[in-house]
């Protein structure tokens, strides 16, 4: 499994970069699990997601990348921290902070490459291997956090502003997007329609479907539950297979 990574970075092009970078890593292979421009974007998605690690710029509008990293050991999990900056007047206090590693800008493949290994050693040592640490989604309700494994979601459903999170038992609502969540998730949930994403594991059926807006079509069941979910045409070729696989 990749490492999930988060990207804070203010310039667009630094994000891109270093997003084209960590696709070409290898040995630890890594994944862009969301990319935020200050610190207040990237602590709601550290509250939300569960991130292996952080490239963290320094020098950014409002709070600055080490205000973010002394922030972060406020977190149930904390990512490692690899701060990526033009400056190497921070060096001290970075490591100070326990960063994993320091890269300057512009950051080289190989040096890249390098700051993933600590960082992968640093989630072995603290008992988070990574193929066998469970997935959470940390879902803000009514004041307090909850701890959802990824493993008892079955689908992730768009409505309004917010994602409905459905597990056998529940529901939840998440503030996310679910272009993000297919990307983070893509190798578990499955696109059924422009709304929603179904876990794979919990395809159980396709079956022929009448939908008041959109009139007749197709819709999945899944186990655990007695609602099903339409189907849209252009994604009912990618569901057949997953039903038949």
């Amino acid at each position: 499994m990749s490492l999930q990574v988060l990207v804070v970075d203010d310039e667009t092009l630094a994000r891109s970069r270093l997003r084209t970078l960590l696709g070409e890593c290898d040995a630890p292979s890594a994944t862009v699990g969301g990319e935020a421009a200050n610190a207040v974007q990237a602590m709601d998605l550290l509250r939300r997601l569960q991130f292996d690690a952080v490239l963290l710029d320094i020098h950014m509008p409002g709070a600055d990348g080490l205000a973010l990293a002394q922030a972060l050991r406020s977190l149930a999990r904390p990512p490692a921290v690899v701060f990526v900056t033009a400056h190497t007047e921070h060096a001290v206090a970075a490591f100070e902070l326990e960063a994993a590693d320091y890269l300057t800008k512009p950051v080289r493949l190989e040096r890249l490459q390098v700051a993933l290994q600590k960082v992968e050693r640093l989630v072995q040592a603290q008992g988070g291997v990574l193929d066998a640490t469970p997935e959470v989604l940390l879902i803000q309700d009514r004041g307090r956090t909850e701890r959802v494994p990824l493993a008892e979601v079955l689908y992730f459903k768009a409505e309004l502003k917010y994602i409905t999170v459905r597990t056998a038992s529940r529901s939840y609502i998440l503030d996310a997007s679910l272009s993000e969540l297919e990307e983070r998730y893509a190798a578990q949930f499955l696109r059924v329609h422009r709304n929603a994403l179904v876990a794979r594991r919990a395809i159980r059926a396709l079956e022929k479907h009448f939908d008041p807006e959109e009139g007749e079509g197709w819709a999945v069941r899944l186990n655990g539950i007695d609602e099903v979910l339409a189907v849209s045409r252009r994604q009912l070729s990618a569901v057949r297979e997953a039903v038949a696989a």
